[in-house]
Order: C-alpha cells, then structure tokens, then sequence
C-alpha cells in the first residue's frame, strides 16, 4: 500500500470524502485498525440505521474509548445528528467516509458545525506515488 499525504487529528473527529475508488476505505482501515468500523454498503447495517439512527450508540461496545468509522455516510445522512450528539456528550470521535460532501449539503445535512474537520483524498499524486510514477504509462 502507498502511503497517503493525509495526516488525521488525534483528539477531533473528522470527515474523508473523495471519489470512489481512490483508496478512502484502505486508507482508513490501515490507520485505525483498532476502530469499531461500520460499513453502510452492509444491506443489514444499513437498513437498521435507516429505520433507526439512534441505533447507532448499540453498535459501539461499553467503554470503548477509541475511533468509530462509518463508511459511506452519505447513505444515510440522519445519522450525522446522532453523531454529533455523541461527540457532544460521551466525546466520541468518529471517521467519516463518503464520495461527495455535495450530496449532504444540498439535502441541508447537519455537517456537524465545526466539530469535524475535512479532508479529501483524490487520486494518487506523484509525491505520494515515489518512483512508480510514470508519465508513458
């Protein structure tokens, strides 16, 4: 795996958008191994959450005191009120994937207002791709 130019803050939880395809979920899984990870593209997980954001809580184990990742946020975007109630009152800190910060804005989704930073991830650059960049192929 390359590594990617993105730095992720210790103590604040922030959100990963870029296009599908350009590592997010690699990226992701391979600097918060520890974290609880759910995946919305799980037709299970989804369909709960949907029905029942407040749900979500269920899905983290008593005392867990590190990163949750949800993948793919942009599937349900109601869950962002209950995320930033997390952060709120238990300082929980998330990591949140999605292909288009777009599609929640333009649905007038609660981004969270300032509790989360945001960062995108585009496809490789030449930094980041060392000497197996090549321009001829």
């Amino acid at each position: 795996m390359y590594s990617r130019l993105i730095t992720p803050p210790e103590d604040k939880s922030f959100f990963l958008f870029g296009p599908r395809g350009t590592g997010k979920t690699t990226w992701v899984r391979s600097a918060f191994p520890d974290a609880v990870y759910l995946d919305l593209l799980e037709a299970e997980l989804f369909t709960d959450l949907t029905a029942n954001p407040q749900r979500l809580e269920n899905f983290i184990p008593a005392g867990f005191e590190g990163r949750i990742v949800i993948d793919e946020v942009q599937r349900v975007p109601e869950l962002l009120n209950e995320v930033h109630r997390l952060i709120e009152s238990e300082g929980r800190r998330f990591v949140l994937t999605g292909s288009s910060a777009r599609k929640l804005r333009r649905k007038g989704i609660n981004l969270l207002a300032g509790r989360a930073l945001t960062y995108s991830m585009h496809p490789m650059s030449a930094s980041e791709l060392g000497g197996d960049f090549d321009l001829e192929r």
